[in-house]
């Protein structure tokens, strides 16, 4: 991830450590694919993971979400979310005031994005070492990090309407 310049930080960016962005989908109660992000850190920054998490966790309350918190409809004309997300060349962009992450989207992604106008997001606060970048990541270790309870309640979690390219 890449940072921008912030007036006011409750937390270093470095506090983060390497922040992942990892898009895929699947199928949702509608039968349709949903189209998922997922941020995460690997926990590598100085302090641990313990830091990490405290990072994220300050990050995530900076832009009004609450690890943990009830889902967020970024669909919905209130709240206005400091979180964006851009599809384009194949790519997800998310943004925030603090930094911003793009990683290739699989085409599956893309056709799910492209259906529903939105992904679903989360968040979580919850390191995952093993989630190196550049690593294959089978699916069924990818869902039983997703899936398990301490990841996502130390997560945020919100519906992140898609915008197309940026001018």
């Amino acid at each position: 991830m890449t940072s921008t310049p912030s007036e006011t930080r409750p937390f270093e960016l470095a506090q983060l450590g390497t922040l992942v962005l990892l898009p895929w989908s699947g199928a949702a109660a509608d039968g349709a694919d949903m189209p998922y992000l997922l941020i995460y850190s690997l926990g590598d920054a100085e302090g641990g993971p313990e830091t990490t998490a405290a990072a994220i966790e300050a990050l995530l309350a900076s832009n009004g979400l609450t690890a943990g918190g009830e889902l967020v409809d970024g669909t919905a004309a209130e709240p206005a979310l400091s979180i964006t997300l851009h599809v384009e060349a194949g790519e997800a962009v998310v943004d925030l005031p603090q930094l911003g992450a793009r990683c290739a989207a699989p085409p599956a992604w893309l056709t799910a994005i492209a259906e529903r106008g939105y992904a679903y997001l989360v968040f979580t606060t919850r390191p995952w070492p093993e989630g190196r970048p550049g690593r294959p990541i089978e699916e069924e270790t990818l869902a039983s990090f997703v899936s398990a309870e301490q990841t996502l309640r130390a997560a945020a979690h919100v519906v992140l309407p898609a915008q197309g390219p940026r001018a």
